[in-house]
């Protein structure tokens, strides 16, 4: 029986720790030995040690510590710091989710050093280029081995630019193994009774995309078209790090109430007993689907059209005037809980399957090998190496 495999799993902000903790619980149940590496581009203990308390995530193995800075800054510091410690683990495998520039700094390390790396929540599209994140989702996916797929539209995007079934896996949503995992937990959270709210009698906020709040024209019509909503349902707004200081500057509306940022388990509270949920965040677009709870996603554009489809989410855009007919409509009829197919909790143990029994990466296909069907059609297609 051979050694065990050696798996790298990579976070480095608060939305990859929700993805990445049940990714290693499945990989170590299954004999693997994983190695987790904290890239530390978020780094304040709002932001991080709250999380993985609440997430029981163990020690990050390695903490690179790379802080903030511009898109080039961070990602040259990681690719930076991450080279040499690849060089030192030698692993079989290297996971890296979502689409922080972390994301995408280690996968071009990785793809460079050799090892096989694998992509959670690969094919996710909004179509807009002016999003950093959307740039990062395209490039890592381009050097990734394994893509691993969400939901059916995440893949729909992946065949559709040309990569092989071989490296497409719909595996479902890591996020919800979290999320359910937890829920009982978050459930006994006293964090209404902190705040003095009822079930069903608030909304929830949550702004921090940079096209949202670093544009003071743009967040002061947001929170124009916020302080119309919190007339007929007051909101609460646990303030992102981001958009602490602009928010400050414009002061908000009467009927929103401005809280520090939330754990994890106190944020799954939030969201559960809330009426309605507005934000521009992916990730609260698909905790509110699997909630049932209504989402006015608070952008002209979506990665996450499922949410939309199949879920509890409503694609309000930012023109203030849309956004409070948007929530009035949600608020007078609320969506139908529908829940997308494999948001099941098990994820991350089709991750491990995938992952374990796929091969090394001397006897896989590589992301640059192409599939071409072989001559008149006959047999099998062959492979060309490119």
């Amino acid at each position: 029986m051979g050694a065990p495999m050696r798996i790298v799993c990579v976070a480095g902000a608060r939305p990859n720790y929700m993805k990445i903790k049940p990714v290693m619980d499945a990989l170590e149940r299954r004999g693997a030995e994983v190695v987790l590496v904290h890239t530390g581009q978020h780094y304040d203990e709002s932001m991080n040690d709250v999380f993985f308390r609440d997430l029981g995530i163990r020690p990050p193995d390695r903490f690179l510590g790379v802080g903030s800075g511009s898109h080039a800054e961070q990602t040259g510091r990681v690719m930076a710091a991450f080279e040499p410690l690849l060089d030192e683990v030698a692993p079989d495998a290297v996971v890296v989710v979502g689409d922080i520039n972390s994301t995408l700094a280690c996968a071009l390390v990785t793809a460079k050093a050799g090892p096989l790396l694998a992509h959670v929540e690969a094919g996710l599209r909004s179509r807009d280029w002016s999003m950093p994140e959307e740039v990062n989702r395209v490039a890592t996916d381009r050097v990734s081995d394994y893509l691993l797929a969400s939901s059916p539209d995440a893949a729909d995007n992946l065949r559709a630019e040309g990569y092989r079934e071989d490296q497409i896996h719909l595996v479902g949503n890591v996020m919800i193994d979290t999320l359910f995992s937890n829920l009982e937990r978050a459930r006994q959270s006293d964090v209404l009774e902190r705040y003095g709210l009822s079930k069903g009698e608030y909304g929830l906020v949550t702004l921090h995309r940079p096209a949202n709040v670093d544009d003071p024209e743009v967040l002061t019509a947001l929170l124009k078209a916020l302080g119309e909503v919190a007339g007929r349902c007051p909101l609460l707004l646990p303030v992102h790090p981001r958009a602490a200081g602009r928010l400050a500057e414009l002061g908000v509306p009467g009927g929103i109430r401005l809280v520090p940022p939330a754990g994890y388990l106190d944020f799954i509270a939030l969201q559960d007993s809330a009426r309605v949920v507005l934000t521009d965040s992916g990730g609260v677009q698909e905790e509110t689907t699997a909630l049932g709870v209504p989402c006015v996603t608070l952008r002209d554009n979506t990665e996450r059209p499922i949410t939309v489809e199949q879920g509890t989410n409503v694609l309000a855009g930012r023109d203030p005037e849309r956004i409070v007919s948007t929530v009035n409509r949600v608020l007078d009829n609320p969506p139908a809980p529908r829940r997308p197919a494999l948001w099941d909790g098990r994820a991350s143990d089709r991750i491990a399957e995938v992952l374990l029994g796929g091969g090394s990466a001397d006897s896989r296909l590589r992301p640059t090998d192409l599939l071409v069907p072989s001559p008149a059609g006959e047999g099998e297609a062959e492979t060309v190496l490119s």
